[in-house]
Parts: structure tokens; C-alpha cells; sequence
């Protein structure tokens, strides 16, 4: 399993993409962005490649413009959902026949749910959805998980940042022992994706 590793130009600078092809004939194009002080390479993002990729579904990783810039700190939402917009429907010119899938843990979910509907996704992965700032659950985000796609929600009973609830489109799976990272068990909970989307026809 190797990488390709490209730069798409984004109004917000360029973005970073690690391409990874699938495993035989593809089922479906899955984008993934990273967490807010994260990138790609997190435990629980490289699982679900490792184990999307085997599946049937070819997937590529989103590295922001301000974590390619070398910063820390996040832009605000409409600029991470901007980028994410254009790098999305680049990778969808180039592969004009694949149906989309988009995800990612914590920041990188919220930007997948907000965009989900405006390119056309026909599900949604989330990884460690923040529901809320940690001791701020007055400040939910329940909203941003968007009606009429199907979205899978990952996280694990000890995240400070909440869990968001269910509802006719999304599917809550709670990890046991899993804080915010989901480190305990990244196979596992990239296997619990793979499965869903596998009932969707969307991998094999």
C-alpha cells in the first residue's frame, strides 16, 4: 500500500493530499480530514485507511493550508470548510465516476458534516465528533450533523468534548475506554466503519 503525495491550490493557500488507491475495484472515494492540533497521520485516520483501502475504497487524507503553513492554531470554520470544498472537488474531477464518502476525527468530522450535502457525499464518517467544548455543553454542535446523508459517528464513552445523539441519519457507536484520540483500539474502530459502509455497498 503506497502513497502519492500532491498539493491542491485552495483559495485559503495549498492543501496537502496523501493518496492512498484501493485494494482492487473501487467501491467508493473516501476524503478524510485531520483534528484541529492533529494531522493525518493519527492513529485512528491511518487505521481506517489501512482498512478502507483493503476494502475496495481508495482514500485520501486532507492536510489543511494552515497546518501545511506550519500553524497550530486552526482557521475558522469557513475558511477549513472553503479549502476542504476545493480540495474535494479536485480529487472528485479526477476520479468523475466514485462515489463520495467524506469523514475525519473531531475538526476535520465537523468540516465533512458541514460540506457533506453541498458535494454531493453520499455518507459520512465520523471520528471522535466534538459535540462540545470540554465543561461547555451549552455549546453543542449537534446541528452540524446534516439531515438526509448517512453519517457513522465513533467516539468513545470518556471524551471530554461529549457524544452527540443519534437520529434517523446517523448512527452513534460508542468505544468503551476510548478518550477523545481513540488510541485504545484503532483497528477495532476502523473496522466498526468499514463494516458500515460495506452495508451501504460502499465497500466490499
Amino acid at each position: 500500500m503506497s502513497d502519492t503525495s500532491r498539493e491542491i491550490v485552495t483559495p485559503r493557500g495549498p492543501a496537502l493530499v496523501d493518496l492512498t488507491p484501493a485494494s482492487g475495484r473501487r467501491k467508493s472515494l473516501l476524503v478524510l480530514g485531520h483534528g484541529a492540533g492533529g494531522g493525518v497521520n493519527a492513529p485512528d485516520l491511518v487505521a481506517l485507511r489501512d482498512a478502507a483501502c483493503a476494502a475496495g475504497v481508495t482514500v485520501a487524507r486532507v492536510t489543511q493550508p494552515y497546518r501545511v503553513a506550519g500553524r497550530r492554531a486552526p482557521a475558522p470554520a469557513h475558511q477549513l470548510d472553503e479549502a476542504w470544498t476545493a480540495v474535494v472537488r479536485e480529487l472528485l474531477a479526477d476520479h468523475p465516476k466514485a462515489r463520495l464518502v467524506v469523514g475525519g476525527r473531531s475538526s476535520g468530522a465537523r468540516v465533512a458534516c458541514r460540506t457533506a450535502a453541498d458535494l454531493g457525499a453520499v455518507a459520512i464518517v465520523c471520528l471522535a465528533f466534538p459535540l462540545h467544548p470540554p465543561g461547555r455543553p451549552e455549546r453543542s454542535r449537534q446541528d452540524e450533523l446534516p439531515a438526509g446523508v448517512p453519517t457513522l459517528v465513533l467516539n468513545g464513552d470518556r471524551d471530554p468534548f461529549g457524544i452527540p445523539a443519534g437520529g434517523p441519519d446517523t448512527l452513534i457507536e460508542v468505544r468503551p475506554g476510548e478518550g477523545h484520540d481513540l488510541r485504545r483500539d484503532p483497528k477495532g474502530t476502523a473496522g466498526i466503519a468499514v463494516g458500515w459502509l460495506r452495508e451501504r455497498g460502499l465497500a466490499r
